[in-house]
């Protein structure tokens, strides 16, 4: 059985001090998109999200879901 290691209080710290900055940039990039006119497109559960700049959510099923990736 594999033992867990517990984290230093200060590598925890910088943990969530890199998730906090990553986060920020996420949203950052997120409304420059609308700001640009873009949307903002994720992968769910094999579906394809579309995030519109007027709000508008469109779902499409994800094609290459379940395709091997060809070499």
């Amino acid at each position: 059985m594999k033992q867990k290691t517990k984290l230093k209080p200060e590598t925890y710290e910088r943990l969530l001090e890199f998730e906090r900055i990553g986060n920020r940039a996420v949203r950052q990039a997120q409304e420059e998109n609308h700001r640009l006119g873009l949307p903002n497109i994720y992968s769910r559960n094999g579906k394809i999200i579309y995030e519109m700049p007027n709000g508008e959510i469109i779902v499409k099923k994800n094609s290459h879901s379940n395709e091997k990736q060809k070499s």
